[in-house]
């Protein structure tokens, strides 16, 4: 058996779940790399990361550069004398960091690789209409989520399944992969694989335009945009209502196949419900925001807000 020092790199809660698999299962984390505090809300306090919160609080040795390439930082990395590397929803390394440990660094990426590189592979498996999806493990080597495979698991997506029940999902499944991959390295009996040259489907960043919901699109394609976005970053659109633009967040939906003759974006409600035409059925929503509002259910909403005749969705 090696007697393995482990550096963890990452920054989000994701990464936690990780992190914390590996201090139950008993590895040896001699540090920790996170992202730098940044200045949040309107008082711009410095807020700490998740990753760096868990650590603060077993008392793990914390780095947090903000230039992975400063000498200083090579030092204090060199000066852990760790031999494994992991990484968790972290920056790309650049190769100075990532070939230092003798046995390598992996990382564990949210899809089935080769499909779904990049950014944001939980989103896009959703928005895409994905039945499945998983997680991987690999060697990181000179590009972005190319090196060569560990291990992976498979997770079905539900019909109906949100971005957030997945991400928990993922996080779960994907912090015990981790704990297996490094038990192999322990053993000295990792074999791996390198990844398939197909077609791949990419997961770029999400960006505000890339939430935006498209009326005319198909009532599958909305409904699996709002259900991918889910609860962040959220997707949205802007309300006409009595000739006044305002912008409203989307979060739970359902989708009802039905003939009409309405147009896409038209807006019916009732007592308790708020329905949104598309060309081959309705969205009808069950929780969303307004712009400078609190997040509600759509009959919470309907209690105090009026929709006009002719108010749509754009």
């Amino acid at each position: 058996m090696r007697d393995l020092r482990i550096v963890f790199m990452g920054t989000p809660e994701f990464a936690v779940a990780t992190l914390d698999a590996l201090i139950k299962a008993k590895f040896n984390v001699v540090g920790v790399i996170t992202a730098p505090d940044k200045p949040a809300g309107r008082g711009r306090k410095l807020n700490e990361s998740a990753v760096k919160k868990y650590a603060l609080e077993h008392k793990l040795n914390i780095l947090q550069p903000t230039n992975l390439k400063d000498e200083d930082f090579i030092k204090e990395l060199e000066n852990l004398n760790a031999n494994l590397q992991i990484v968790v929803a972290f920056r790309m390394l650049p190769k100075i960091v990532w070939q230092l440990p003798k046995y390598g660094t992996f990382n564990l990426h949210a899809s089935l690789l080769p499909n779904y590189k990049g950014a944001a592979p939980i989103n896009w498996a959703i928005i895409n209409g994905e039945t499945k999806t998983g997680v991987s493990t690999f060697f990181i080597d000179e590009k972005i989520d190319t090196g060569n495979i560990i291990l992976q698991e498979e997770v079905k997506i539900g019909k109906d399944e949100i971005l957030g029940e997945l991400y928990n999902k993922l996080m779960n499944i994907g912090s015990n992969l981790v704990v297996e991959t490094v038990k192999m390295i322990e053993k000295g009996d990792v074999k791996t694989k390198k990844q398939p040259e197909t077609e791949e489907k990419p997961a770029p960043k999400i960006f505000t335009k890339t939430c935006k919901i498209n009326w005319n699109d198909s009532l599958n394609n909305i409904y699996n945009l709002i259900r991918g976005l889910n609860p962040y970053p959220a997707a949205w659109t802007t309300l006409i209502n009595n000739g006044e633009p305002i912008k409203v967040k989307i979060f739970d939906v359902k989708p009802e196949f039905k003939n009409h003759n309405l147009k896409s974006g038209s807006i019916i409600t009732s007592k308790n419900e708020i329905k949104v035409a598309v060309s081959n059925g309705f969205v009808i929503i069950e929780s969303l925001q307004l712009a400078g509002k609190k997040k509600m259910d759509s009959k919470s909403l309907l209690n105090g807000y009026t929709f006009y005749p002719n108010s749509i969705m754009k």
